[in-house]
């Protein structure tokens, strides 16, 4: 059906449009979905690509401005200041991570280092010498960096870190509080996507119960993500978004494939009257199908946490023998236990495991800093299934 302005009259009629796609982006790239001419962009990002073509998004200086404005109003309900000194350990690139933090931190006028990614000795010593507050990233990295800390002897505590704000990847409560413990920061969620602008679509105030969307620059639905209809208040959906203020790429309606629910309350009480939503389950496209049970990689990394015997570094391993599905759950130790105590908790792992999954998983007990990262986020599932 060819749809032309008639069609819309009210913003339910929004559900009149098509939705977009990561395919339908990629299959334009780079510039296919620009609604203005490259000569009016001042800026570019893209994804990382890592499971298929970089979405490119440009952006007109208005555009940059909207972008430094959201992610300003997700720095400073995190607690950010023109006192602070904000350390963005993010690689500066095409990856939107870094440019954004750093834009919103210069909008509210903390000093910002530019410290990039990676080298963790050299970031720890850089929030001494400066003596950072406030620092971003991704959850995974602060537990990269208090890992380090530890074998340095570096006590996080007494550095001056007070705040951090952390994205990019799952990120439960468990996880957070950890966090949180070993830093004795306060510890805040963010929310975005390369599509949308990058981080700074919502972001966790100090309630630490959900996180608020910015209404007056995306719009928010959430659906059913097998039929696509509407779900109620505090249902789990899949979150679809439209821009509202984009001027070099705006999409409509865009699938992200992010599940979570939207809360059923007007005002918040930090005095917040933007919409909040739960943090991210799981990706609909993550969710995995072991022995007919769905699963999220969220559900036993909430399991993992509750143990203090076990470290921040797991991953989910899924093999397929006699043409039965079998997932071994390896577990990084938080310290070097004994063969007695390993085999403990293996049991009381794979008890609580079980009570999610249904069925009995392996757990597998690892020697502290066993499994190796790689890049920017850590990788939880290998799932070596023969897919015919």
């Amino acid at each position: 059906m060819k749809i032309t302005a008639d069609y819309i009259n009210t913003l339910n009629d929004i559900e009149k449009l098509p939705f977009t796609t990561k395919n339908d982006l990629r299959d334009n790239a780079p510039f296919g979905f620009l609604t203005t001419s490259l000569e009016k962009c001042s800026e570019l990002h893209a994804s990382s690509g890592t499971t298929g073509i970089p979405v490119t998004v440009c952006y007109t200086p208005n555009d940059i401005d909207v972008w430094s404005e959201v992610m300003a109003r997700c720095l400073s309900m995190s607690g950010l200041t023109k006192k602070d000194v904000f350390q963005n350990p993010i690689p500066y690139g095409t990856f939107t991570g870094a440019f954004g933090f750093h834009y919103g931190a210069q909008k509210i006028g903390a000093l910002v280092i530019p410290s990039g990614q990676g080298q963790s000795e050299r970031q720890l010593k850089l929030m001494k010498y400066y003596g950072t507050t406030f620092i971003s990233g991704v959850a995974s990295y602060a537990t990269r960096l208090s890992q380090v800390a530890e074998e340095l002897g570096i006590d996080l505590k007494k550095l001056e870190v007070r705040n951090g704000l952390f994205g990019a990847e799952m990120f439960t409560i468990g996880l957070k509080n950890r966090i949180m413990d070993s830093w004795n920061m306060d510890v805040h969620d963010i929310y975005g996507l390369t599509e949308m602008c990058g981080p700074g679509v919502s972001t966790d105030c100090d309630q630490h119960n959900g996180l608020h969307l910015w209404e007056d620059h995306f719009l928010l639905e959430f659906l059913d993500p097998k039929n696509l209809e509407p779900v109620d208040l505090e249902v789990e959906g899949e979150m679809v978004l439209t821009t509202l203020t984009k001027e070099g790429m705006p999409i409509l309606r865009y699938r992200t494939r992010d599940i979570a629910k939207i809360y059923d309350q007007k005002i918040c009480e930090c005095g917040r009257t933007h919409i909040k939503h739960s943090t991210i389950k799981g990706r609909s496209d993550d969710m995995l199908i072991i022995r007919g049970t769905n699963i999220y990689p969220g559900q036993i990394e909430s399991v993992l946490m509750k143990y203090p015997e076990v470290g921040n570094n797991w991953r989910m391993i899924i093999n397929t023998e006699k043409q039965v599905d079998q997932l071994t759950v390896e577990v990084e130790s938080k310290l070097s236990l004994s063969q007695m105590e390993s085999m403990e908790l293996e049991e009381n792992l794979k008890k609580d495991i079980k009570s999610v999954l249904v069925f009995n998983p392996k757990i597998l007990i690892l020697q502290p800093k066993s499994i190796v990262q790689e890049g920017l986020k850590a990788k939880r599932v290998i799932d070596n299934r023969k897919r015919e």
